[in-house]
């Protein structure tokens, strides 16, 4: 269940996702709102709780929002501002509501021992970020979410087919890095590396490698000095976020963005845009809808004592306690595929 899913819910969750994003609506706070269906014909009562809203987030928000209101879930969603404090009370608050499950998108995923301890009885579903000890993980907590391992191996796989072609064997290259210390960060660069290393190819870095908090704006500053002073063959990115401010400030320097190879992740659609205008040569598409639907459904799941891949179209890992959503690269060849 890839961008089929993608597609089905896309237009029903933008719509949704802006109206969660306008602040407080319904019986949240900071920021929280209600949705998926009234109460009077809700089976369970659950929250979503996000680490922040952008574009990735709210469509998996509103897509766990759209399937709540399929299954008889009442959800409740919170945006926890990038602040762990604040997850953390609207973890305990959801429990002493009485909620059945809580699903987390952390602030911090080093910080999963303590949602599980605050959650109590609830079941637990982290979903998008994985914890940082994945040792958390069980019958009553689970992971929703992509593999990091594969997303960065397609970037990686697909700069070296492009250089080798181009007879190169040894390039050099600036990173972007998302956040450090999460382990998405660690795991896409790791998996990068290692698919130039598995393809033959010598990847030398150009400078230091910058940490832009996978935000649009920060790569776009931090980026911007060595554009046109060092000497690069290519641009790679955490995310698409920041890969589409490392093309701003190419441009920005009057450098043609489409003659250096820019790739990032999530295949957003602003970064579905820079891959038909030609200004990013690739792009690895993490599913939101599939991420959000899977982890609402999973929820219930583990509610219902059913198995949590039931009704989601994905598998778990081999202990049964992750739901991977798979990966899938995305360049002009197929990027009309993700619309």
């Amino acid at each position: 269940m890839k961008k089929r899913i993608f597609a089905s819910f896309i237009a029903a969750s933008m719509m949704t996702a802006m109206l969660a994003g306008c602040g407080n609506s319904g019986g949240g706070t900071d920021g929280g709102s209600s949705d998926g269906g009234s109460s009077a014909g809700s089976n369970y009562d659950m929250t979503l709780i996000m680490a922040q809203r952008d574009e990735f987030l709210g469509e998996l928000e509103a897509a766990a929002k759209a399937v709540a209101s399929e299954v008889g879930v009442s959800l409740t969603t919170q945006d926890a501002n990038s602040d762990t404090g604040k997850m953390l009370q609207y973890i305990e608050t959801a429990r002493n509501n009485g909620e059945k499950a809580i699903i987390i998108n952390m602030v911090d995923p080093a910080t999963a021992a303590q949602c599980v301890e605050a959650a109590g009885d609830m079941k637990v579903v982290f979903v998008n970020r994985y914890p940082t000890d994945p040792s958390v993980l069980n019958e009553s907590a689970v992971y929703v979410g992509s593999d990091e391992m594969t997303s960065g191996k397609f970037q990686g796989d697909y700069l070296s087919e492009l250089f080798k072609s181009q007879g190169k064997s040894e390039i050099r290259y600036i990173l972007l890095n998302g956040i450090l210390g999460q382990t998405s960060t660690e795991n896409r660069t790791a998996s990068l590396l290692q698919a130039f290393k598995d393809n033959g190819v010598t990847a030398i870095e150009a400078a230091a490698p910058l940490a832009a908090d996978y935000d649009r704006a920060t790569a776009q500053d931090m980026i911007s000095p060595l554009v046109d002073t060092a000497e690069y063959d290519c641009i790679i990115s955490n995310n698409d976020a920041m890969a589409l401010g490392a093309i701003e400030a190419l441009k920005s320097k009057n450098i043609d963005p489409t003659s250096i190879p820019i790739v990032g992740i999530d295949a957003t659609a602003d970064g579905r845009q820079a891959i038909k205008d030609g200004s990013m040569a690739m792009t690895v598409f993490q599913n939101p809808v599939g991420q959000g639907r899977g982890a609402l459904l999973a929820a219930k799941n583990l509610v219902d004592g059913k198995n949590v891949a039931e009704g989601t179209g994905y598998e778990t890992d081999e202990t049964g306690n992750i739901l991977w959503v798979p990966f899938e690269p995305v360049t002009i060849d197929n990027v009309a595929d993700y619309e």
